[in-house]
């Protein structure tokens, strides 16, 4: 018997948070004949929804019926989506008969929005995980997950991850060796090594022909030294006032909290790779204090330096088995 697979979209919604666990399903229903799965997208109205790309998906109306899985695509749009009243209720009774409920990517926010998410540990894109845990304090949120299943409800990282999320699904559904067929096919991989953090760019603000970029480079170099504005300034032979603003106006953050977010970059991954004494990362990344670092982790990152560590290391011990 098929497995009816719902995917709300709405406008502009990101077209591969969509079309990503479409294709994964599609591509599972191949190695699984008779066909495992059927799709269909849904949204408010029916019909064409644009997606945030121009590229349309043709949808049909909110309608009754049993349904197995519904997915929450994320995306530009999931902010008046998350406040029309219309779509919150389809979603709160689409759930209430679905076997599980994810998101992708933002489509998190629509899904904390219906209330589907309280009390629940999910993820979300890693750029907007912190803003969904202010916005929402009885959501458990793990910026640093590909994908989180919590009973019924669940939730991927950006974009991409939801073929992650959706491979997990079908192995759950059809095994791991179906899963895996799928992920071949697709050229993916099936469990994905690290978390989120991998993809995030080290320093956004070293962009191509910025004035500060040998600046970046040279502190990357230095990060346990003490890099004061003045040291930054001198540098780059600017008086310390001037630098300041220059700096500030370019790149978006002032010269010290680039520096402390440059310093968080290069602690995490050495705090993931496992192998150095959280001391002695915090020593050399220029936080000094452990506790001075612990505290930085979980203002940036929602969690201590040795969650993240566990983490990343049953991340890659799940990794080898599966291979």
């Amino acid at each position: 018997m098929s497995r009816l697979v719902e995917i709300l979209v709405f406008p502009d919604f990101q077209l591969l948070d969509a079309a990503g666990p479409a294709t994964t399903f599609e591509v599972a229903n191949r190695e699984k004949p008779p066909s495992a799965y059927r799709l269909r997208f849904i949204s408010r109205t029916g019909g064409p929804v644009t997606s945030s790309s121009g590229l349309q998906i043709i949808t049909e109306p909110f309608a009754d019926g049993p349904v197995d899985t519904l997915i929450v695509a994320g995306g530009w749009g999931t902010r008046p989506s998350a406040l029309c009243p219309e779509t919150l209720s389809c979603i709160r009774t689409t759930s209430s008969r679905a076997r599980r409920v994810a998101s992708v990517c933002s489509g998190a926010f629509i899904l904390a929005a219906a209330g589907l998410l309280d009390g629940c540990q999910v993820t979300t894109h890693w750029a907007r995980a912190a803003e969904l845990a202010r916005e929402y304090a009885q959501i458990r949120v793990e910026p640093d997950r590909i994908f989180i299943q919590d009973g019924k409800i669940w939730s991927s990282a950006g974009i991409t991850a939801g073929i992650d999320l959706a491979l997990a699904m079908v192995a759950e559904d059809l095994g791991e060796n179906v899963a895996k067929r799928a992920a071949q096919q697709m050229v993916v991989y099936y469990r994905r090594p690290g978390g989120q953090s991998q993809f995030s760019a080290l320093m956004d603000t070293d962009r191509p022909g910025s004035r500060f970029s040998s600046l970046l480079a040279w502190t990357r170099e230095r990060l346990g030294e003490r890099l004061s504005v003045e040291k930054l300034a001198e540098r780059v032979a600017m008086s310390t006032r001037h630098f300041a603003r220059a700096f500030t106006l370019e790149t978006g953050m002032t010269p010290a909290k680039a520096i402390e977010r440059l310093r968080l970059e290069v602690a995490r991954e050495r705090v993931e790779s496992g192998v150095e004494p959280i001391e002695q990362v915090a020593m050399h990344t220029g936080f000094r204090d452990p506790e001075r670092m612990r505290r930085a982790f979980i203002r940036a990152f929602g969690q201590p330096p040795q969650s993240l560590r566990r983490t990343a290391l049953l991340t890659r011990a799940r990794t080898l088995e599966a291979l």
